[in-house]
């Protein structure tokens, strides 16, 4: 999934000042049309559905069953029932806002092959570099603690270690590449994993 960074637009060739540059700029913005709901339906279907759904499915059917709770019965399942929904919950509203950011800022979707246009840095993102990673994280370990399956939290740890070398290799190289300056000041002042305390603003 990749991780693009707010409305930083990089830089064109200079067209000086006026009307006629101001034409020629608004020109190239309004280019990148919107985000057909198709393109981002299939992405959201081969990448967070397979992830979050398929997968876990998997699992579940292919092991020993749904132990709710972990089996443990009376107020502690409960209690450990409501904690996962309220994780899994979490981290749908949290993967929804960033699909919007992409969709409303970035021009583009999740998916590596249809990335956004342009680099995204406002919202979860002013915080942390992957907040979708993070979202998905949550679902994952949300799913293992009301479904009571070690195997969901071995899934959640090998996707955590997946996406972290493919980052490393190849999402942040190639945001390097696209977009440059903008990507390098970004990644100096927000973490890949742990949140700031405070929003970062890119200056002016």
């Amino acid at each position: 999934m990749p991780t693009p960074v707010e409305g930083l637009e990089r830089p064109g060739p200079s067209v000086g000042h006026g009307p006629l540059a101001w034409q020629l700029k608004r020109g190239r913005r309004s280019s990148v049309g919107p985000v057909s709901a198709w393109r981002h339906a299939r992405a959201v279907v081969l990448l967070p559905g397979t992830v979050a759904v398929g997968v876990p499915a998997i699992i579940l059917l292919a092991g020993d069953g749904v132990s709710i709770g972990w089996g443990l019965g009376g107020l502690p399942s409960v209690a450990l029932v409501l904690i996962g929904s309220a994780l899994i919950a979490a981290g749908l509203a949290l993967w929804v806002w960033t699909v919007h950011l992409f969709m409303r800022i970035g021009k583009g979707t999740l998916a590596p092959w249809d990335p956004p246009r342009h680099l995204v840095v406002e919202g979860p993102y002013s915080l942390v570099r992957n907040p979708m990673i993070t979202a998905v994280l949550a679902v994952l370990i949300g799913e293992a603690i009301v479904f009571g399956s070690p195997a969901l939290l071995i899934w959640c740890a090998l996707f955590l270690g997946v996406n972290w070398v493919y980052f490393v290799v190849f999402e942040e190289p190639g945001l390097e590449r696209r977009f440059g300056d903008d990507y390098r000041d970004y990644r100096r002042n927000v973490p890949r994993w742990i949140p700031r305390r405070a929003p970062w603003t890119p200056a002016a």
